[in-house]
């Protein structure tokens, strides 16, 4: 029975019958060491006799080895890893040490967990118990949280206990972002006394009342400080310490062998009697030896494990254990673990090690790059980093810190990267190697947006190496000069591109077409439309006999830069096509920035919708904030198309905060495109004017028909005229139809002239995309047309550019072509009713298009990383809202965004 706690239980109650009902939920119960938190999780798996119970527990002298507690709480699963979808399964057998080859990146691994699981939960509700979960391991934490907020329509509950941090400072923080918390506190009086008078009746008056004193409604302390008061009555304690206290002692009872088959469990976390027993043997101790822990009620053992009553009996059996036992029982362990052909035994190795030892070293690196070759780079860095503690040679310590660093940079751990680099840096003697350990630290610190203090360390760096490698020496340069352009130092980056000619060093015309590029973002009335668009096209060039994927998505960047919007589209659907297939999740949130945003400037307005929301999660799940921050500004720009001003300036507030382009600039773009469609010409006018004269302004270029616009709108045509003139000679040099159909309209805004008028329809027929800007010219043609007393030759261009509009949900931009459709005497109803995909959510539209496509609900959840049963929950959903009932009628659908 659990006294005081009917509220809490009543809350796990709730989430077992939500799981029932085919609904997931989620749980941080946290407190103090003994409060009750695995008292509760005890109540839930007896409430949950029905549902299948998946547990497991951190443990404090495992956290270092990475997806131990993962395979620990899945071990009995293990077989249904060959049914996941292969990028999946590949990334998890690897992570789980159970083959080598190649692998997905760390979040690939939560993906399949989060399958793995949502296959468990088809066959009945699932429960899944973390005990201890500030004691487990890193790349564990990642994986579950990955999965468990993912989690929706599935039947599945995963309850996470996490202990506070205590004085001695032995528990680390858990933070579960995003996940509802319930922290427990002390019993209350009455319910303490009651548990208590059950443990202990007889107690004295005087006695019983210190007690209650004492405990201060802890569960734990009112069971165990009865039985065992190590302090005196009034001895200032916490009740942490007693209660070690008074599991010491009570292991310090029992006899040597048993103590000792303790310390071999309190070390190893798996507790698996295979594993223990033979170890044991090594030391002289058999199964017989547990009786007296179990009769104490310290240990129990179920299904062939053995299991501490409670974490801290744990920890009192392994500090009880002189330093040399405890070596004793890691050699024993690593026996018995080789024997099984299990590589954990490298750990035992490892901990048993007294001081550098090369055979262990080179072991541990031997299992890092198994580790590395399945995917695990998580794991990886901290194996490689622990080798490296272990190498005699000061060369062998360096080149492992190294090998660290960099895996740790390729799992995204940005800052534990830069302090092993810097750690490296101490016994890395050759200047090559040294710059790579530089490149790491540099890349962190431009991530952060210290692009002056990387483009530093890169230029050094480059110094370093000129002579010895050229190769490497010209691929510094051209990083420090990216770092330079994005701190908006353009001297910085001039004098880079001098620097790299003057070495003739690789890659200096990169450099220099950098340097040129960045030169074209200055000012209106300082940039060079020709000079700007040549060196794009010098670097697109460059960067196509390119293979790696980030090179190939600079690519991209650069193609949208010059306008080129279908090709530069293709490619980012090729790249997402890629990165979905091969589960590469933090490169596929890269790939949605251009592909969203190219989706948005072709007229796929629900597809960028539902790109930009995926991709702006993604980027919040992965620590990818300035993709997060990018993604928030197409959302933003969608926002100010159908005229939400309330959505559009939440959209925008954290890029401007922040200015730094090209988000910055996005989020002026989408606040002034807004105040257009709102008729605040004014507004748009100075907020445009203030962004186009700026220094560095990458990504401005769209916005300049805007500002020409608004000028003329608010009778300050001058104010526009520069801007036009500059747009018509940069539409002349990129070459796109579309954008000399634009570059048409603003001369035909300013001079209100007819031929420029047609011009501009005419060049918007020929290219046949860019919808939105298309009806904009169509718009302020039917405008004219109207005004000059032509209203039937006015009604064919407002009808083209309302019936756009509509279909964007550009909400006041139709308001405005009905205004002058009606001006014209025709009568045009209110609004066009809308079509059953506006009802969809983003997510819901993208499975319902892959289902159309004949996916299958596991094809669709590995693409879009949901579980199968959340993407048939949103099918259930998007069904009735599209009138179909089956996938077969929705492939006779017309699912055009």
């Amino acid at each position: 029975m659990l006294y005081g706690r009917d509220a809490e239980t009543a809350t796990i109650d709730r989430l077992l019958q939500r799981a029932r009902a085919g609904r997931s939920g989620a749980l941080v119960l946290r407190g103090e060491a003994g409060i009750g938190k695995s008292a509760l999780l005890a109540y839930a798996a007896g409430a949950a006799a029905d549902m299948r119970v998946l547990r497991v527990a951190g443990t404090e002298y495992e956290r270092s080895l990475p997806y131990a507690a993962l395979h620990l709480m899945l071990r009995r699963h293990l077989d249904r890893v060959d049914a996941l979808p292969g990028p999946q399964g590949r990334a998890l057998r690897g992570a789980l040490a159970m083959e080598g080859g190649a692998g997905g990146d760390r979040f690939l691994v939560g993906l399949a967990v989060l399958t793995l699981l949502s296959d468990l939960a088809e066959e009945r509700p699932l429960l899944c118990l973390v005990d201890d979960a500030q004691w487990l391991d890193g790349p564990t934490v990642e994986a579950l949280l990955f999965a468990v907020r993912r989690l929706e329509a599935e039947p599945i509950v995963m309850l996470l206990a996490a202990r506070d941090a205590d004085p001695a400072g032995r528990a680390a923080e858990f933070t579960a972002p995003g996940l509802p918390e319930l922290r427990l506190t002390g019993l209350d009086d009455r319910a303490a006394d009651a548990l208590l008078t059950e443990r202990a009746a007889a107690l004295p008056a005087p006695t019983r009342q210190e007690i209650l004193v004492e405990a201060q409604g802890n569960p734990l302390a009112l069971l165990e400080l009865p039985a065992a008061r190590r302090a005196a009555p009034g001895e200032p304690s916490s009740t942490y310490t007693r209660l070690r206290a008074a599991f010491a002692d009570r292991v310090a009872a029992l006899p040597d062998a048993t103590r000792t088959l303790l310390l071999l469990a309190a070390v190893n976390h798996q507790g698996d009697l295979a594993i223990l027993l033979p170890a044991a043997g090594r030391l002289g101790v058999s199964v017989a030896d547990l009786e007296p822990a179990e009769r104490d009620g310290l240990v129990t053992v179920t299904d062939e494990r053995l299991e501490f009553r409670h974490p801290l009996i744990r920890s009192a059996a392994a500090d009880a254990a002189t330093f040399g036992r405890r070596l004793a029982a890691h050699r024993a362990l690593a026996a018995a673990y080789r024997a099984a052909g299990d590589r954990c035994h490298v750990w035992h190795l490892a901990a048993a090690a007294t001081g550098p030892e090369e055979s262990v070293a080179a072991e541990l690196e031997e299992a890092a790059e198994e580790m590395r070759s399945g995917g695990g780079v998580v794991s990886t860095a901290v194996v490689y980093e622990r080798a490296a503690a272990l190498s005699p040679d000061p060369r062998d310590r360096g080149r492992r810190l190294a090998l660290a660093a960099h895996a740790a940079a390729d799992a995204g751990r940005a800052e534990q990267a830069v302090a092993l680099a810097e750690r490296a840096a101490r016994d890395v003697t050759d200047p090559v190697a040294r710059a790579d350990l530089v490149m790491i630290h540099a890349t962190l610190a431009d991530e952060q947006d210290r692009g002056r203090e990387a483009f530093g360390m890169l230029g050094e760096a480059a110094g370093t190496v000129a002579d010895r490698d050229p190769v490497t020496a010209g691929y510094l340069l051209f990083q420090a000069a990216m770092a330079a352009s994005n701190a908006g130092d353009l001297a910085a980056l001039r004098a880079t591109a001098d620097r790299a000619e003057r070495l003739g060093l690789p890659r200096a015309e990169n450099v220099r077409a950098l340097a040129d590029l960045f030169e074209g973002q200055s000012p209106l009335s300082r940039l060079d439309p020709a000079r700007s668009v040549a060196a794009l096209r010098r670097l697109i060039d460059v960067n196509d006999s390119c293979y790696g994927p980030r090179d190939l998505l600079r690519a991209v960047m650069w193609r949208l830069m010059i306008a080129d919007v279908a090709v530069a589209n293709a490619s980012a659907r090729a790249l997402e096509r890629r990165f979905r297939a091969e589960g590469s999740i933090g490169l596929l949130s890269l790939t949605l920035m251009p592909l969203a945003r190219t989706e948005l400037m072709l007229g796929r307005t629900r597809d960028a919708l539902a790109l930009a929301t995926e991709g702006m999660r993604i980027a919040a799940d992965t620590g990818q904030h300035r993709i997060r921050v990018y993604q928030a500004t197409t959302l933003a720009h969608l926002a100010a198309l159908g005229g939400d001003e309330e959505r559009c300036l939440e959209l925008t507030a954290e890029p401007l905060a922040r200015d730094i382009p090209p988000s910055s600039v996005h989020a002026v773009a989408a606040r002034s495109l807004l105040d257009l469609g709102l008729g605040r010409h004014e507004a748009a006018l100075d907020r445009l004017s203030g962004a186009l004269t700026a220094e560095n302004r990458a990504g401005s270029i769209a916005s300049v028909p805007d500002l020409v616009e608004a000028a003329v709108r608010s009778g300050q045509a001058g104010r526009g005229r520069e801007a036009a003139a500059w747009y018509g000679r940069w539409s002349a040099q990129v070459g796109q139809p579309w954008t000399e159909a634009v570059a048409a309209r603003c001369a035909a805004l300013l001079d209100d002239d007819e031929a420029s008028y047609e011009r501009a329809v005419a060049l918007h027929r020929k290219d046949g995309g860019m919808p939105f800007e298309r009806a904009r010219t169509e718009l302020v043609h039917g405008e004219w047309l109207r005004r000059n007393r032509r209203r039937n030759d006015a009604r064919a261009p407002l009808h083209s550019a309302l019936e756009t509009f509509e279909r964007l949900g550009a909400a006041p931009w139709a308001d405005r072509a009905r205004a002058e459709l009606r001006a014209t005497g025709e009568s045009v109803a209110a609004e066009r009713p809308s079509d059953a995909l506006a009802a969809l959510t983003p997510q819901e539209m993208q499975v319902v298009k892959l289902a159309a496509a004949g996916l299958s609900n596991r094809e669709i959840g590995a693409q879009l990383f949901l579980s199968p049963r959340t993407v048939g929950y949103h099918l259930y959903k998007a069904y009735p809202k599209l009138g179909v009932a089956s996938r077969g009628e929705l492939a006779r659908l017309d699912l055009a965004s």
